[in-house]
């Protein structure tokens, strides 16, 4: 029987890393989660039933954000619970923090990878996940300084 993995990333350059983690999930019983965009709407096509769509919304959209937060984090209890992952692998940003922290509260596994555009600093969902992951990668050596439990994983791409 094959592990359930669940994996999630907001949309943009958090998706494009973890689609290069792709040859992975035929080793998996695997669901994507990500925010629904026009970049991301050809996913369906590819994944079917294996892809899940969360409300897209950053931070900047300072009105409507914690409503779309608010409507993500139920989603993501729906999604959490249909799936029941044993592993949650995620790449970032906002729409992964949710789900990361049901999945932990239910025994999932997070495996969490920094992201590859910071050098020198901490993003703001690596910092939150820092202190509950199971497992917490960078890919710059220089990350193993602000994040001291880390592994250097190298680059994804």
């Amino acid at each position: 029987m094959k592990k359930k993995v669940l994996f999630i990333s907001s949309t943009g350059g958090h998706l494009t890393e973890m689609m290069r983690l792709e040859k992975m999930f035929s080793d998996y019983d695997f669901r994507i989660i990500t925010e629904k965009t026009p970049s991301s709407v050809f996913l369906k096509k590819k994944y079917g039933d294996q892809l899940s769509y969360l409300v897209y919304g950053t931070k900047d959209h300072i009105l409507t954000y914690p409503f779309k937060l608010l409507v993500n984090c139920f989603k993501s209890f729906y999604y959490y619970f249909c799936f029941r992952p044993q592993y949650i692998i995620t790449t970032g940003a906002h729409t992964a923090g949710p789900i990361c922290c049901i999945g932990k509260l239910f025994g999932s596994k997070i495996i969490y990878i920094e992201s590859f555009a910071n050098i020198h600093t901490k993003t703001i969902t690596g910092r939150l996940i820092y202190h509950f992951a199971d497992l917490f990668i960078v890919q710059w050596k220089s990350m193993l300084k602000l994040y001291p439990r880390s592994i250097y994983g190298g680059w994804i791409y």
